[in-house]
């Protein structure tokens, strides 16, 4: 970072109700970091910690180098240099978008002729020139969005908060607001943590990902490098990978009925393969249907569940899920017993 201060720091712990949130991470100027994780892990209650919402048991934050929170001195929400968006985007209903994206400038000292100006440059920043004059009712929810984020924008903060906000969008809404998104965050240099449910906006929009899960950091790296090796059966649901743990001795890796030669050193060793690598074949009575090349082994079949594609069959003994399409789905059901397979090339240790 050059000697310059991150845009933001945070080692926190934070006490909400049942659950106490820990953790820890750094962000450059500029830089998005995604947070994920399953319902309950904390992610808002992290992104209330950094906003100054609610208060810090443990642990401090700082925005550019300034210590804006420690358990005994909170500076005000507003005055730390952060806003938080939430999937509401919480518009005025009625002050019109030009009116709304005004507003926060003229709290903040500038004049009605300026901040209409300012409102009306960052209106067609975020591709709605010459909608300035409806009232949110008028517009989509896309553009609502659009509307919330160039009024957080426009005040100049030193770090965006987002609480997943494209849950509430469709698929086409969400891919033109995300890359419009990063684009406005890394033209203004500004640092974001983006709270999300979906890989694909942690892969496309982030350059860091904090898995969190029962309150405390479970990982924390590049995407990419997260999304490859993750450490946790969660991470590996987010990456879209099965992840098996085992353990290597006389250089047999074994993880349930799934035994692999490996050239590696006795220990606790980690499969990853994607479900599409799979392979399954039913109706095989005896043996364990090995194949040259491949990992196969003898399981049953827990459950079916229906995707947009196909079915995911989701084996017991270990726990993998396979992709397989319709029409191969037809003869599974479960209970059953199948032979799985995946090539050994296919497989990633960790």
């Amino acid at each position: 970072m050059s000697g310059r201060a991150a845009g933001l720091e945070v080692a926190v712990r934070v006490r909400r109700r049942e659950l106490t949130v820990t953790a820890q991470f750094t962000a450059a100027d500029g830089e998005i970091v995604a947070v994920m994780g399953p319902s309950g892990a904390g992610k808002t209650t992290l992104l209330e910690a950094i906003a100054g919402l609610v208060p810090l048991a443990d642990g401090s934050v700082a925005v550019g180098g300034i210590e804006v929170a420690t358990p005994r001195r909170q500076i005000a929400p507003q005055r730390r240099g952060t806003v938080l968006l939430r999937q509401d985007p919480c518009l005025f209903p009625h002050l019109n978008a030009r009116e709304n994206i005004a507003f926060g400038l003229r709290t903040r000292g500038a004049s009605r002729a300026e901040a209409r100006t300012t409102a009306d440059e960052w209106l067609a920043r975020v591709e709605l020139a010459g909608l300035g004059d409806r009232l949110p009712r008028e517009l989509s929810g896309g553009q609502q969005q659009r509307v919330a984020l160039a009024r957080a924008l426009a005040a100049g903060p030193r770090v965006v908060l987002l609480d997943e906000p494209f849950t509430a969008l469709d698929a086409e809404t969400v891919a033109a607001l995300r890359s419009m998104l990063c684009d406005r965050l890394r033209e203004t240099s500004t640092t974001a943590v983006l709270v999300t449910h979906d890989a694909l906006d942690a892969a496309v929009a982030a350059d860091r990902l904090v898995v969190l899960e029962g309150g405390e950091v479970s990982q924390d790296g590049p995407v990419g490098d997260v999304l490859r090796s993750p450490v946790t059966a969660f991470g590996a649901v987010i990456a879209g990978l099965d992840r098996v743990p085992g353990r290597v001795a006389a250089g047999v890796w074994t993880g349930g009925a799934m035994r692999v030669p490996v050239a590696r050193p006795d220990g606790d060793l980690t499969a990853l393969f994607r479900p599409g690598a799979v392979a399954l074949e039913a109706g095989l009575g005896g043996g364990d249907g090995a194949r040259p090349g491949h990992a196969s082994w003898r399981a049953p079949i827990a459950r079916l569940e229906p995707t947009i594609g196909g079915v995911r069959v989701q084996l017991a003994n270990p726990a993998v899920a396979v992709d397989v399409p319709l029409t191969a789905a037809a003869v599974l059901e479960p209970g059953a017993e199948v032979t799985a397979s995946v090539p050994l090339d296919a497989i990633a240790w960790v």
